[in-house]
């Protein structure tokens, strides 16, 4: 693309980008989805629960791109379901502190097999440009904490 050709989306790095997320996060939805009946919020608040022990909404909604209201809702859901469970927070009375039940920490465990699983096709898809894209990523400051 050259200064004196018109902007085209589909030619915007920052669109292609986000099709390319979007495409992969629904992929791997129908997987989890289909095994766990879980939502795209609802996997990713239990996904982080499995990495931090218990956290309040506030800590998740920081770490996983969504909304605090999706995060409110999934952890309801969750909790209504028997995956997470609910208490005080240790420094802030006014927070809400959430973590895996046994169920949870069940469910995590398959379904973290089959996000490797999931992972190991994607790399598998991008060949030799799966590290030059793992580079890229870090160098744009897509790697979590």
């Amino acid at each position: 693309m050259s200064a004196h050709d018109p902007f085209r989306l589909d030619l915007f790095l920052p669109y292609r980008l986000s099709v390319a997320a979007t495409r992969i996060s629904r992929r791997f939805a129908e997987r989890y989805a289909a095994e766990a009946g879980l939502s795209i919020p609802e996997w990713r608040v239990m996904a982080h629960l499995n990495h931090s022990g218990s956290v309040s909404v506030r800590d998740i909604h920081a770490r996983v791109n969504l909304d605090k209201s999706m995060v409110s809702r999934a952890a309801t859901r969750l909790e209504q379901v028997g995956l997470v469970s609910k208490a005080g927070h240790d420094q802030d009375r006014r927070l809400v502190a959430l973590e895996l039940t046994a169920k949870g920490r069940e469910l995590m465990q398959r379904l973290g097999r089959s996000a490797q699983a999931f992972q190991a096709e994607l790399v598998a898809e991008l060949g030799e440009d799966a590290e030059a894209l793992d580079r890229a990523l870090a160098r744009l400051g897509a790697r979590p904490d």
